[in-house]
């Protein structure tokens, strides 16, 4: 009898919670930090004939190595090494180096050449990146409960 009754009780219970309005609110962090990379790229490795082409392969070849150090400061980098032993000998040592993910919101600060280089300047304002996120996901958290 016993087992029973708390059954009822449970299950009541569990109808009287369906009856509600939950009021989210967004909570915004404490401090935004600001990154910054640099890229280079060198001029006369470019694959092109002529100068101007390679200037613009340049800038754009250094962009995108600022880019891949501001994923690496955002994500992290994935190691993965292999080392081969024979006869109690180093043989063969390995190591390769990854970066995935996506960057919003970065601005390139200065693009400018550097005798035989090319450098990129880019900035990551966490303020901007909150605010593009924010226009995706809103992630929130519960600002009150109302009960019917």
């Amino acid at each position: 009898m016993n087992k029973y009754l708390i059954l009822i009780v449970f299950l009541l219970s569990g109808c009287a919670s369906q009856d509600r309005y939950i009021e989210w609110e967004t909570q915004k962090p404490e401090s935004f930090p600001k990154l910054t990379a640099i890229g280079y790229a060198t001029l006369d490795a470019q694959p092109s004939k002529s100068k101007s082409q390679q200037v613009l392969m340049a800038m754009q070849a250094s962009k995108i190595a600022a880019y891949r150090e501001l994923a690496e400061q955002v994500y992290g980098q994935e190691l993965s090494a292999t080392s081969k032993v024979n006869d109690w000998m180093l043989t063969d040592d390995a190591i390769q180096a990854s970066v995935t993910g996506i960057i919003r919101g970065a601005k390139v600060v200065k693009s400018y050449p550097a005798g035989e280089h090319y450098v990129t300047e880019l900035e990551l304002d966490f303020s901007q990146v909150w605010a593009l996120y924010q226009q995706n996901n809103r992630p929130q958290t519960i600002k009150s409960v109302t009960y019917f």
